[in-house]
């Protein structure tokens, strides 16, 4: 049998096949490191390796998980009322969402854009609800005269506005959404997995700050601390509005509950087993960084938001390119100016080879040729392949100018013309 540390020493030479996730120059997919005091409270608590399923497999932790997601619910503005716990990731915690949305309007369809995570559709499919999809407008947000036509036609249940797309972090015009609703009997579902915790951030245009602001007028939200919150993966959030919700979870399980009274997380969770390390974690950050605007932890959300805003403005600038609409959060899009859709799409693969090769990692994002400013273009598809970038760690302002002469270099070798 071979030791801890021979094992310990393979794990780490094939670990060693990764991307620099942790590293400014990264700056493709959604991956933000966890902070310090995450990881060491993670570990402290691994040690009892809690389960937050019932108090009597994590008591403590299980406290602290009520405590995180109320300071989540106070954020949105639900200090009074609200119900809710820690998941996986996004994807459970929307299909909880939706979940209860079937129970309360069974058998009614589910609407999300055509930007929204593709998750939605499959989580409508698990859970034999019907599902369809509203046009964007050419900022990737939901089309509100789309959804209105929609809507009139009836049978609509739930209505899930995104606050903060994947490809391109566009956030859905929820004031419009909430004003049809008063026309209309739907459910509002904010699907914030990524935009969530901007609601802190004072740097964001009128429009999407007067959105984030009516994110306490859904009836649910999803919310992931693994992205913008400063956890290891996998810590997702879900919260309801309306505590009442929980009586829908209800389910015997008398070898579970048997040490207390008191609420247990499994009692208002699809999942059972979760690991209450999340939950210490996730405390122990909310205690180091208050989630206030104006504070340590906003100003990091500004600072990223304020770097996607100076490439943007760089890109705007440059001929070599076309781009999409500004960022909305921390992500932007864009490429390389060409003929025909086609060839551009081509290029944009190239300038993502040469600026990997220069340690400038990107990523790829193929979207309709309607969100992207190419009407100089011969439109010889429907889609073209853009370069993507999220600048989600707030050192990443301070690399605008490392990250544009890599960008500018790669550009170059690539073959893209001025």
């Amino acid at each position: 049998m071979k030791d801890v540390e021979a094992i310990l020493k393979e794990v780490a030479e094939r670990l060693k096949d990764n991307y620099p996730y942790g590293d400014p120059l990264y700056a493709g997919q959604m991956l933000k490191p966890p902070h310090d005091v995450a990881r060491r409270a993670y570990e402290m608590a691994l040690k009892i390796n809690p389960n937050n399923h019932a108090l009597d497999g994590g008591r403590a932790s299980s406290a602290m998980e009520k405590e995180a997601v109320a300071a989540l619910a106070r954020m949105i503005g639900w200090a009074d009322t609200h119900l809710g716990h820690l998941s996986s990731g996004g994807t459970m915690a929307n299909l909880e969402a939706l979940w209860i949305a079937g129970q309360l309007h069974p058998g009614k369809t589910i609407l999300a854009s055509t930007q929204a995570h593709y998750t939605h559709q499959r989580i409508a499919g698990v859970l034999g609800l019907p599902f369809e999809t509203i046009a964007c407008d050419r900022n990737g947000r939901m089309d509100v005269q789309a959804l209105e036509r929609r809507l009139a036609a009836g049978g609509i249940g739930t209505v899930v506005a995104t606050m903060g797309t994947t490809a391109t972090g566009a956030v859905d015009p929820l004031p419009a959404i909430v004003d049809l609703r008063r026309r209309f009997d739907f459910r509002i579902h904010a699907d914030a997995a990524y935009g969530g915790y901007f609601i802190l951030a004072d740097n964001l245009s009128g429009e999407t700050k007067l959105a984030f602001s009516c994110v306490r007028e859904a009836e649910s939200i999803v919310i992931d601390p693994h992205k913008h919150g400063l956890q290891p993966y996998g810590c997702g959030c879900v919260i309801f509005h309306d505590p009442s919700v929980g009586r829908l979870y209800r389910h015997d399980s008398p070898y579970t509950y048997f040490t207390s009274t008191d609420l247990h997380l499994g009692e208002i969770s699809l999942e059972c087993s979760r690991p209450g390390a999340a939950a210490v974690a996730l405390w122990a950050t909310q205690r180091m960084f208050p989630l206030e605007p104006g504070g340590e932890f906003a100003k990091g959300l500004e600072s990223g938001r304020a770097a996607a805003l100076e490439l943007y403005s760089r890109l705007r600038k440059d001929g070599r390119f076309v781009t999409g609409t500004a960022p909305a959060l921390d992500i932007l899009v864009w490429a390389p100016r060409a003929k025909r859709v086609s060839e551009a799409s081509t290029l944009s693969q190239r300038v993502f080879d040469e600026a990997a090769k220069r340690q400038l990692h990107l990523a790829l994002a193929t979207l309709p040729v309607d969100l992207i400013d190419a009407q100089d273009m011969q439109r010889d598809r429907d889609t073209i392949v853009c370069l993507r970038s999220v600048l989600m760690k707030p050192e990443h302002h301070e690399w605008v100018d490392r990250i544009w002469s890599i960008l500018d270099d790669a550009t170059t070798a690539a073959g893209v013309k001025r």
